[in-house]
């Protein structure tokens, strides 16, 4: 996409739906809304039998996002069977003497009573077959049961999710997690000033928040939530929200909680400008991920900032013949790049083939292909299947909740530094995988020839570093 001028659309990186004709919610313009309703199929189908990856966005407002999101199709919640059990009942016979010595037998009573029974699914067994908290943790070796205690992962986006809540409450019964509520203090959702008077209400949206919610609680769901939402998908309102979800605290009894990482879904296409947003995302002692995008080889914003972890995006595929029991490749709509205005980090040392500021810098599962399950009511039907590097980003900050040092890091020097081959001038990472992660070295996100686009050993563009493998890399 070609982009004239200083004003942008912002992108949510992440999220495809099998959709049909517009409509919008209540104060919602067309621009602001999927305006798409999904074929639904029965829990236990495949989400990809008559369907295919969509984005669910339509062209933005000028200055406004336009969110570059992948759904399937969802299916149906849980649904509760009827079981008919017949009892019968039949009373003795009653003998009458009469004068003419005759018996009457009373005629037999059946009582049939209904049962109600409601099955219980594995909650290792998701809805529609998407990848679900029990294949994310065991695809990356995580100790999500144990880790993540005390540890807060806020959430940005924009425009206001009414369902989150509760749907982020059925997300996490359905699939075995612990109860994240506002009751149980686990919980927080507040406008881009820190109150909760919402923003408007919007479709797509509110897809990426759920989405986002569902990965956060998916890979730790010890740690507490807060999701901040900004008034409008404008830099100028998600560089508030960022900076509130820095700042926030709530307290518990005792225990006060504060953001210890921060997720952004989003990203815009490099701008001039862009520069004047940095100071929203420099926030020491917090990890900020960022999406490197859903569009292949094209470096966007935030994901180019200095202060962020950028994430990219693979195809993850269950694999019984590998002792992972998984494999990874590049997915091809993973956003990498160079940088135009960001100045390189002091940790990346790929100075030869990018002068400024590389993406990405870790990765995780993004590709449709290979989608989580989501839920999401508010305008949606239910269970979604999502792809993205908006699944991604989720993911990446709620593994530095579980590795619970972010308070020590350096912005996203993290998996660089963390690399046991490190040599004195930082750059074994090129070319000499880290052991605590995943190194993905196969595929390609464009035509760039070079390792901005393609996977190799070591360090390149669409993964980074690698994908997770464990928690000691953050």
């Amino acid at each position: 996409m070609v982009v004239l001028g200083l004003v942008l659309p912002v992108m949510a990186a992440g999220i495809v739906l099998v959709q049909g004709p517009a409509h919008a919610l209540p104060n919602q313009s067309a621009s602001q809304t999927t305006g798409q309703s999904a074929k639904q199929s029965s829990e236990g189908s495949d989400f990809r039998v008559n369907a295919s990856p969509r984005r669910v966005c339509a062209s933005a407002l000028a200055g406004h996002a336009q969110c570059n999101a992948q759904i399937w199709a969802p299916v149906n919640p849980l649904a509760t069977t009827t079981t008919v059990k017949s009892t019968a009942t039949t009373k003795a016979p009653t003998t009458t003497k009469a004068p003419t010595t005759t018996t009457t037998k009373a005629p037999t009573t059946t009582t049939t009573k209904a049962v109600t029974t409601t099955t219980i699914p594995d909650p290792c067994t998701t809805p529609n077959s998407a990848l679900g908290p029990c294949d994310l943790q065991a695809a990356y070796a995580l100790p999500s049961a144990t880790a993540g205690v005390g540890q807060t992962i806020a959430i940005v986006d924009a425009y206001d999710n009414p369902s989150a809540e509760a749907d982020l409450a059925v997300y996490r019964t359905r699939l075995g997690l612990p109860p994240c509520t506002t009751a149980n203090g686990c919980f927080r959702k507040i406008s881009q000033t820190g109150t909760t008077t919402y923003p408007t209400g919007n479709v797509s949206w509110a897809q990426e928040t759920s989405l986002d919610l569902d990965m956060v609680s998916a890979i730790c769901p010890n740690c507490h939530i807060l999701l901040v939402e900004a008034n409008s998908s404008a830099f100028t309102d998600l560089g508030v929200a960022v900076d509130q979800a820095a700042t926030f605290s709530w307290s518990v009894g005792t225990s006060t909680f504060k953001a210890n990482a921060i997720s952004n879904s989003y990203g815009a296409l490099e701008f001039s400008s862009e520069a004047t947003y940095e100071l929203h995302y420099n926030h020491p002692g917090i990890a900020i991920t960022a999406s490197s995008g859903d569009s292949g080889y094209g470096p966007q914003y935030p994901a180019a900032s200095q202060y962020v972890t950028a994430v990219g995006g693979t195809k993850l595929v269950k694999n019984a013949t590998t002792t992972r029991g998984w494999t990874e490749s590049i997915w091809a709509g993973a956003g990498s790049g160079c940088s135009a205005y960001i100045t390189k980090p002091t940790w990346q040392k790929d100075t030869t083939g990018c002068s400024k500021r590389t993406i990405s810098d870790v990765s995780a599962v993004a590709d449709p292909a290979s989608a989580v399950a989501v839920y999401d009511t508010y305008g949606s039907a239910g269970w979604l299947a999502f792809g993205g590097t908006s699944v991604s980003a989720p993911i990446i900050a709620a593994i530095y909740g579980l590795a619970g040092n972010a308070a020590s890091l350096t912005y996203g020097s993290a998996p660089y530094v963390s690399n046991p081959n490190q040599g004195v001038n930082l750059d074994a990472y090129l070319t000499a995988p880290s052991s605590l992660l995943n190194d993905v070295t196969t595929g390609s996100n464009g035509t760039c020839a070079t390792y901005i686009c393609d996977g190799k050993v070591g360090f390149d563009g669409p993964s980074g570093t690698g994908t997770p493998k464990g928690i000691g890399a953050f």
